[in-house]
């Protein structure tokens, strides 16, 4: 038995009789089309088990894929881990669904010359990116190349993209200063890390990596600012909790014997808490722990952290707006989201015997 044919556009203007632009436009809704000659399209159209134009046809004739493409530096696993980028993307994806758009997640390209990266030819009408290093990003290569807007997150963006960002640098600075006056002068810290690939391990006190993403960065450079030397330093593989664990116990069996650590996400602040249990050093009578996100962790009680709040949701409707003004033709304003210090259980004054 031969397949049956399936119906055209041009069926349904035959079924309706109609002309082919009649029914083109009922479907864009684009330009003067009556109710009536609406539903007398659209009643041929089902009498004829027609779907619709096709996604690659009226991608033909618009010129855009209707695709944003998302640029995703982490493995998919760990990237679906953390609860700051799950809100992030809940706000992006959200928004940019109720305009008619698609999501493409790309993994990032390491720079490989040989390498080759879906960034190179995907069908993308603009690109979104979670981490800018600051210098040598080969994605924005990439996209500056195919001349594809970019909407980038916590980093500077590139000439003629746009930017969601946060004052990270300042808020570390509060946490430094709440720190010292509560009578902490041996402060640590743990810090993102500065690209993929590395292992959790102590640095050089005056750790500042030339090429890293940019929150790690702004908020390692808030000790300078608040002129304070960090009394250690360690750089975490991931952000996560594991290895905030692997990490609390480099730091809290360091010879400087901190007082205190800033910790530059809450998960790896949490993975330091539990790590001083594994020690038996009290949080926060012997150390105090700081993080930063606001994240919501029950299973860490009867603590709850010291940290800035940031609104990932936010950050993804913001982004979702800018990708939409790109394709309206316009120039977004960088968009600084607001932070909030957070006095939790996991700070208090110095103990004197530390």
């Amino acid at each position: 038995m031969a397949n049956r044919r399936r119906p055209t556009m041009a069926d349904v203007a035959a079924r309706a009789k109609v002309s082919l632009s009649t029914v083109s436009l009922a479907y864009s809704g684009a330009g003067p089309i009556s109710p009536e000659m609406k539903r007398r399209v659209f009643k041929a159209a089902e009498d004829l088990g027609y779907s619709g134009p096709s996604a690659q046809a009226r991608a033909l004739r618009s010129g855009r894929s209707h695709v944003v493409g998302v640029v995703i530096h982490d493995s998919l696993s760990l990237a679906f881990r953390a609860p700051l980028i799950l809100n992030v993307m809940d706000g992006l994806i959200s928004d940019l669904g109720e305009m008619g758009l698609g999501v493409l997640l790309i993994p990032s390209p390491r720079g490989d010359q040989e390498e080759k990266s879906l960034l190179e030819s995907a069908p993308m009408d603009a690109a979104v990116l979670f981490r800018v290093r600051d210098h040598e990003e080969p994605a924005l290569d990439i996209l500056r190349k195919r001349a594809i807007p970019v909407v980038v997150m916590d980093a500077e963006a590139p000439l003629g993209g746009a930017q969601v960002s946060i004052d990270d640098g300042t808020a570390t600075v509060e946490l430094i200063e709440h720190l010292r006056g509560l009578g902490h002068e041996r402060i640590g810290t743990i810090t993102l890390p500065h690209a993929p690939g590395g292992e959790t391990s102590l640095r050089p006190h005056d750790y500042d990596p030339e090429s890293a993403w940019a929150p790690m960065h702004n908020r390692l450079r808030a000790f300078k600012r608040a002129g304070v030397k960090p009394c250690v330093v360690v750089e975490a593989r991931e952000s996560m909790v594991a290895e905030g664990i692997a990490a609390g116990h480099l730091a809290l069996t360091h010879e400087s014997k901190p007082t205190a650590l800033v910790v530059q996400s809450d998960l790896l602040a949490a993975g330091a808490i539990l790590a001083a249990r594994e020690l038996d050093i009290s949080v926060p009578h012997d150390v105090s722990i700081t993080g930063f996100d606001g994240l919501d962790l029950p299973w860490l009680a009867p603590h709850e952290l010291t940290t800035i709040e940031q609104d990932g949701i936010g950050k993804g409707h913001a982004m979702a707006k800018m990708v939409k003004e790109f394709l309206e033709g316009e120039v977004p304003a960088p968009v600084l989201t607001p932070l909030t210090f957070r006095v939790g259980t996991t700070t208090s004054h110095v103990n004197p015997e530390a």
